[in-house]
């Protein structure tokens, strides 16, 4: 099976979490892909590969997006197919990027010496990430990092192929239309990053700000009792079981935080929404099986048959929050492009100033009245 590439250099300063032990973690917690021969496995690398490239020209005519500088590009970035473990890998390379720096504000001490972290608190973060990322590496099918090139780069396609063949397995899917189907979405991310450059860096920004906050406030946590600490875990799984919402992240989050996760949350609805609304949007001519993957793909998101295990693990952790994303994001888009058309909504690539506020997600009319008067 094709492996990401050899990581990045890790970015220049001191980090909150030793990331390449968290990759480790991450690889060795993370459960087992389903059996597969090698003919089996060779075919389904060649075909998510194939599947990549073909998506390229569909999105480009649904969206009616045109990336910047490039009138028709023939590939939106490089593809990597991988297992497990390597995508736990590229995560933590994202995560090292989209971090690099918090440790200096949180740390800096206003003299000239570098802040440094201790080995055992960058240790404990790693077992926390890893474990955390144990978890959803069964989980993803695919993604796009826009963050992987140092010089402001195409980014590259993740797919990671046990989840893929294990989805299509157990909802009986026809192979080549699901794979089609997946990365159609993702290769609409990537179109997202290329036609709106300025979408890495703003994200990057408003991702660094919020983690900054929160670490501070993790620290001031750290130095409440244990007590509080203990109840305010126990808060949110308790929740979590009686189906109430919250996660381990809600109990720790201050008005403002809070605001500032609800403006980035809007902006990766926005994102899974339209990429969403993109998949599904090329019709059986395109992948014929389209409409039945939609319905079983649905009925898996809602966790149709999943133990209860399960279902908590899902809300303590936020995954139901991201489930919601690609619903109301949806929502988002289809009712803008009812109101001002495909090419109207697409002023959302324009600016960093078009992109949606949590409010306007859910009332796609204020964000009309905003940007187009």
């Amino acid at each position: 099976m094709t492996l990401v590439e050899k990581p990045d250099s890790p970015p220049v300063g001191p980090s909150i979490v030793d990331w390449s032990a968290a990759a480790q973690v991450a690889g060795r917690l993370a459960r087992p892909g389903p059996q597969a021969t090698r003919d089996e496995l060779a075919d389904l690398v060649d075909g998510l590969r194939d599947a990549a490239a073909r998506a390229v020209p569909h999105v480009l005519d649904v969206t009616r997006m045109t990336p910047a500088g490039v009138a028709r590009p023939a590939e939106l970035g490089s593809v990597f197919v991988v297992d497990r473990a390597r995508w736990a890998q590229a995560n933590t390379e994202i995560m090292a990027s989209l971090t690099a720096g918090v440790a200096d504000a949180l740390l800096s001490d206003g003299s000239d010496r570098p802040p440094r972290v201790p080995q055992a608190t960058a240790l404990v973060g790693a077992a926390q990430v890893g474990s955390v990322l144990a978890v959803l590496a069964s989980r993803v099918l695919g993604q796009f990092d826009p963050y992987s090139a140092a010089s402001g780069g195409p980014g590259r396609l993740v797919l990671v192929a046990p989840n893929v063949l294990q989805v299509e397995r157990a909802l009986d899917l026809v192979p080549a239309d699901f794979r089609l189907w997946v990365c159609l979405h993702e290769q609409t991310h990537a179109l997202q990053f290329a036609t709106a450059p300025w979408l890495a860096t703003h994200l990057r920004d408003r991702a660094g700000r919020l983690l900054t906050d929160l670490s501070a406030s993790s620290r001031r946590l750290a130095e409440a009792r244990l007590r509080e600490k203990l109840r305010t875990v126990g808060r949110a799984v308790l929740d979590a079981v009686r189906g109430e919402g919250g996660t381990l992240v809600d109990g720790f989050l201050t008005d403002d935080e809070r605001r500032q996760l609800e403006d980035v949350s809007a902006v990766m609805a926005l994102l899974e929404g339209h990429a969403d609304v993109a998949m599904d949007a090329v019709g059986p001519r395109t992948v014929r099986t389209v409409r039945s993957i939609r319905r079983k793909f649905e009925a898996r998101r809602d966790g149709s048959g999943a133990s209860g295990a399960d279902v908590v693990l899902r809300r303590v952790l936020g995954m139901d929050a991201k489930i919601a994303q690609y619903r109301d994001g949806a929502a988002f888009v289809r009712a803008v492009e009812k109101l001002v058309g495909r090419d109207g909504f697409n002023a959302v690539w324009a600016a960093p100033e078009n992109l949606p506020t949590a409010r306007e997600i859910a009332d796609a009319r204020a964000w009309v009245r905003r940007v187009h008067g």
